[in-house]
């Protein structure tokens, strides 16, 4: 069963003003990876959630199956766990 703190794929919780979220998204599109995006804007209690699994309110927070976590991963970060 895929929970925030173990999903089945890839979960990233961010918001469109954010330009790391932008960033990191863009990364993941580009190598042709499957996530699930949540929309902080767009989700009551994503920001919630997001704070539940990193202890911090800095986004982007990205979500790995191992039930490992990235908060504001530059590219090299983001890639290098992929």
């Amino acid at each position: 069963m895929s929970t925030d703190t173990a999903p089945d794929r890839i979960l990233m919780f961010g918001a469109e003003w954010c330009r790391d979220c932008r960033r990191s998204k863009a990364l993941l599109d580009r190598e042709g990876v499957a996530y699930d995006y949540v929309d902080l804007e767009a989700v009551a209690d994503g920001a919630d959630r997001a704070y539940a699994v990193s202890g911090r309110t800095q986004i982007p927070v990205v979500v790995f199956p191992d039930g490992s976590h990235l908060v504001e991963p530059t590219d090299a970060e983001l890639a290098a766990k992929l």
